[in-house]
């Protein structure tokens, strides 16, 4: 009874590969395999990879994204206190540390996509030109928490 026990799991790890190493869908890159439709032509989306000029309308964009999407974590002025956080919820690192202060923007656009650590994937959910307005919102927002009030219009005081 043993034998053919131990000859049939030797046959299905004989059977199995290095999984590592197979054809698989690569973010943004034609399917892998045959192509799909009747012209034999595969689309997918062109990633954008530039940030885009950041503008007045943009950061205006960027914090209203912000707002509803990143604020409940991550809090309103980005120290990862937020509303989330105050509930029980493992707390998000913050925008102001030396790390994410030298984090160029297409980090903070890549982790709003693919997600990070307890954070999901917001792709579904804010368009990629929206992640870019977010990034320079944040960068914005990394400014404004370490910038001396010398540097400050009197009216802005």
């Amino acid at each position: 009874m043993l034998r053919p026990i131990l000859l049939l799991s030797t046959l299905l790890l004989l059977g199995c590969s290095d999984m590592s190493n197979q054809p698989k869908q690569k973010t943004y890159r034609p399917l892998v395999g045959p192509a799909q439709g009747p012209s034999d032509i595969v689309a997918f989306e062109a990633r954008e990879t530039t940030p885009p000029q950041v503008t007045l309308e943009l950061l205006t964009r960027g914090r209203e994204r912000y707002d509803i999407y990143c604020a409940p974590c991550h809090a309103p002025i980005g120290d990862g206190r937020g509303m989330i956080v105050q509930r029980g919820f493992p707390p998000p690192p913050s925008y102001h540390t030396d790390r994410l202060r030298g984090a160029p923007p297409q980090h903070f656009y890549d982790v709003i996509t693919n997600g990070l650590g307890a954070m999901y994937s917001y792709a579904e959910r804010v368009a990629p030109a929206d992640r870019w307005a977010i990034a320079a919102y944040i960068r914005a927002l990394q400014r404004s928490q370490s910038a001396s009030g010398a540097r400050l219009r009197e009216s802005a005081r």
